[in-house]
């Protein structure tokens, strides 16, 4: 079974990157970052999950070099 985890790929705290990541593994987390922007014009309460998802998510444990 698939976890959700921060990305090792941050920006600012690594949620996005983790859910490109958890969506699918080829997804670029540009792609995620710029929903999540557009969501947020939308629906401020978007940034009060993004902290939840931040506080709550466990870093990534395996490491992924490029």
């Amino acid at each position: 079974m698939q976890r959700l985890y921060k990305s090792s790929d941050k920006k600012v705290a690594g949620v996005c990157g983790g859910l490109s990541h958890y969506i699918n593994p080829e997804l670029d987390p540009i792609i995620v970052r710029a929903i999540f922007m557009i969501v947020c014009l939308f629906n401020p309460l978007a940034l009060i999950a993004y902290l939840v998802l931040a506080l709550m998510l466990e870093d990534n444990p395996v490491r992924v070099s490029d």
